[in-house]
């Protein structure tokens, strides 16, 4: 089923085109993150899928309706970059009323709370709380009512990293029980292995859309090898492999992943003299740099 259908969608203001031609599916059960620097047209796109920003051309269909209409807004759970709650009321009263909205049962919150580790603190004023708890209180508001869509914008920021950790196993509950999960972040290494696909926006434009092994090939980043030898052999291991010696014992390789192979069999000949390799694909922040690139011939 598909969660989140955007087809060639634009929208400008003046002559600043924010959003240009941009077309990104998901599917129930994907999780997809949304990457882009400031100004990329992210918050600009999400607006358009709450319905809060008027599409100027293109189409969106969130679960097949228009954004903003009833079904829409229901079925989507939102957390913005920025979350601001009445500093007066405690975490419970203030996710018990986000209950009340979503026409569910008051105690459906207390839940949430417990599923975020905000319990303990719930009956605390919210003024009372860092960045960080608050956006724990807001990652439970985007949770109440089972959304079939979650959009989560910067949705770590203020978090420390056990609790990031523990928002990541909550993005993965979400996605195996059918959410669709749209992610922007600039945290882009704790993305690399939580995510299912990857899109790059950059001046309104979506540059790539694929997962990250297909990102990679497409590509075509050098692969970091470090192989690990013995102080005697280093020179003569490097200087066959066509390496730099590091460190001593180290031999530092690269290589295209279609290489890989055929450079882990001239390594494996040396037999004995090998005491470990490790293999490094290029960087999920190298991706962004390379697919991020103002010129094509920069790529």
């Amino acid at each position: 089923m598909t969660a989140l259908e955007i087809r060639n969608v634009c929208k400008s203001y003046g002559k600043l085109e924010t959003v240009c031609d941009v077309s990104l599916n998901i599917e129930a059960g994907e999780r997809v993150a949304l990457l882009g620097h400031n100004g990329a047209g992210k918050t600009t796109l999400m607006r358009m899928i709450l319905g809060l920003t008027p599409v100027q051309s293109g189409l969106i269909r969130v679960l097949g309706t228009a954004p903003g209409s009833r079904l829409a807004r229901a079925s989507i759970g939102f957390l913005p970059e920025s979350v601001a709650f009445h500093g007066a009321l405690t975490g419970r009263e203030q996710l018990r009323h986000f209950a009340r909205l979503k026409s569910l049962p008051v105690r459906a919150a207390d839940a949430f709370l417990e599923r975020v580790g905000m319990a303990d603190a719930a009956d605390r004023k919210i003024r009372t709380y860092s960045k960080g708890m608050r956006q724990r209180i807001g990652l439970a508001q985007a949770l109440l009512g089972a959304p079939k869509l979650a959009l989560l914008d910067e949705p770590t920021s203020g978090l420390d990293p056990i609790s990031r950790h523990e928002f990541y196993d909550i993005v993965a509950e979400l996605a195996n029980s059918g959410t669709a999960v749209l992610l922007s972040s600039h945290a882009l290494t704790e993305l690399e292995a939580r995510t299912d696909r990857i899109a790059i926006m950059s001046k309104g434009r979506l540059l790539a859309n694929d997962d990250l092994a297909s990102l990679r090939q497409s590509a075509r980043l050098p692969i970091r090898l470090k192989v690990t030898t013995t102080l005697a052999d280093a020179d003569r291991v490097a200087q066959e492999l066509g390496g730099a010696r590091i460190n001593g014992a180290s031999v530092t390789l690269t290589c295209h992943q279609d290489e890989k192979v055929a450079m882990l069999g001239q390594i494996t000949a040396f037999g004995a003299l090998i005491k470990d390799v490790d293999v490094t694909p290029g960087s999920l922040e190298e991706l962004y740099r390379h697919y991020s690139a103002a010129n094509p011939e920069d790529r």
